[in-house]
């Protein structure tokens, strides 16, 4: 699957109920075996099983919205260990897997797949015209 926002998200954001900018948005290393996505139903982190997330990251920093374009700081998940990640989900985190909102499905990213060996993994967001993603 190429990468793509959730259509919940697009809902979300268009009534105001995701801030890219003030709220918590982490991201989640997804063994693709694990997960298969469906971005047209699939809500919220909970409809992501556990066994296919790999590492968290902490909240993005540096996060911008231009032009509808979505950046932020690169991202680092420390010590990872676990199956071999294929996919990245981006998501709003609200403290509970049942309430917080998936963002965006990433499997297209330089370096993926990528293969956990207790090291830090360190997500280099595109420099392009479309960064993260773009609305």
């Amino acid at each position: 699957m190429a990468n793509a926002l959730y259509t919940k998200y697009r809902e979300k954001a268009l009534q105001g109920q995701i801030n890219w900018l003030t709220d918590n948005i982490k991201v989640v290393l997804v063994d693709a075996a694990d997960y298969t996505v469906n971005t047209a139903t699939h809500e919220f982190l909970s409809d992501v099983p556990s066994a296919g997330r790999v590492a968290t990251s902490a909240n993005l920093t540096g996060k911008t919205a231009t032009g509808g374009v979505a950046d932020a700081a690169d991202v680092t998940f420390s010590a990872v260990t676990g199956d071999v990640s294929e996919a990245l989900v981006i998501y709003k985190d609200t403290g509970t897997d049942t309430t917080s909102p998936l963002i965006a499905y990433i499997d297209t990213a330089t370096g993926l797949a990528v293969t956990p060996n207790g090291g830090d993994i360190t997500v280099i967001w595109p420099n392009d015209s479309g960064r993260i993603f773009s609305l």
